[in-house]
């Protein structure tokens, strides 16, 4: 979507390319939404999470299992959002855009 609109981008597979811990936690500050919010409770289950462990455990596990981590996750100028709808992308670039 972004191709369509001429945003130019960096796409980053989170599968060979993981986010770590602290890249996750930049990336909850810049979204303002908590680790519970960015969790895939499919997949944590999967990893034998139940969602209900405490931040500093499932940042942990996130970072180890990227698929439990919502994604796209888009970062610009210090914010982020999530790109579910894949919308969401096009008003951080656009926000961006305009400071």
């Amino acid at each position: 979507m972004l191709k369509e609109h001429n945003i130019p981008f960096t796409y980053r597979e989170y599968t060979e390319a993981p986010l770590s811990r602290v890249e996750i936690e930049a990336a909850l500050a810049g979204l303002a939404m908590s680790v519970q919010d960015v969790l895939r409770k499919r997949d944590a289950n999967k990893y034998g999470f139940s969602g209900a462990e405490s931040d500093d455990v499932l940042l942990d596990a996130m970072a180890a299992n990227p698929r439990m981590l919502q994604r796209p996750i888009g970062l610009f100028a210090g914010r982020a959002e999530l790109g579910r709808p894949p919308e969401n992308l096009l008003r951080l670039v656009g926000a961006g855009a305009a400071s």
